[in-house]
């Protein structure tokens, strides 16, 4: 069987496992990241987790397909509800908005305390996230972030650490992004800048409306953040 090829964005994520970790999917979907993790040799074993009943049957048939039903198990389960501690020592989870991701580790956090590395790929209200992680002394020691077909995916690897010190451009943005001047990342502020500035001078000929006065003074504050991002580039 030809190895399993991944998409730029889930690829990005894989890169981030430390290799020997036993890793556990959550959201696992059709399960390619799993059978790419063992095929590959990053991952002895895979706990693949899906709260959906269909996904998780597509998963177990690639498995099937790649010969790997010895060295990654399938799970229904919600969040980390169907992981006993110290089954896995790491956890990937992709593909579902920022406040879900948040919740799956307030409700798993006796499960997330084995883990070593969480690879985590929130997909709305990422500054939230990071900031979710924070205050629960879940550090971020490294950020990517990736374009495809026109979207733009930030991910992060998490470990047990300390709180840090955050700015709210540094939560909004990624303070490992910043300072390593990501390319993608300055593409996504560029076209965020173009947007915002798009829309402020759109508003201000209906700056007399009381909504738009307001959405007006909102973009300010968010084109002065975006612009503090900037200045990391020059």
């Amino acid at each position: 069987m030809a190895e399993i090829i991944l998409s730029n964005r889930m690829q990005a994520l894989t890169d981030m496992v430390t290799p020997g970790t036993v890793i556990t999917d959550v959201g696992c979907d059709h399960g390619f990241v799993s059978v790419y993790l063992v095929q590959r040799g990053l991952s002895p074993r895979v706990i693949a987790m899906d709260v959906r009943s269909g996904p998780l049957e597509r998963a177990r048939e690639h498995i099937r397909e790649y010969g790997l039903q010895d060295r990654i198990e399938t799970r229904l389960s919600d969040g980390l509800h169907g992981l006993k501690t110290g089954e896995a020592n790491g956890m990937i989870c992709a593909g579902m908005g920022g406040p879900l991701m948040e919740k799956i580790l307030t409700e798993g956090r006796e499960q997330a305390q084995g883990f070593a590395e969480l690879i985590l790929q929130p997909q709305s209200e990422i500054g939230k996230v990071r900031r979710f992680l924070n205050e629960h002394r879940l550090q971020i020691i490294e950020e990517n972030m990736v374009e495809e077909d026109g979207k733009f995916y930030p991910m992060m690897k998490v470990i047990h650490g300390e709180k840090e010190e955050y700015t709210v451009c540094e939560y909004t943005y990624g303070k490992c992004l910043l300072k390593q001047r990501h390319p993608v990342l300055k593409k996504y502020l560029d076209r965020e800048m173009a947007i915002k500035e798009h829309v402020f001078g759109q508003l201000f000929k209906h700056q007399n409306s009381e909504s738009a006065a307001r959405r007006m003074e909102e973009l300010k504050k968010e084109i002065i953040l975006t612009q503090e991002a900037l200045k990391y580039y020059e």
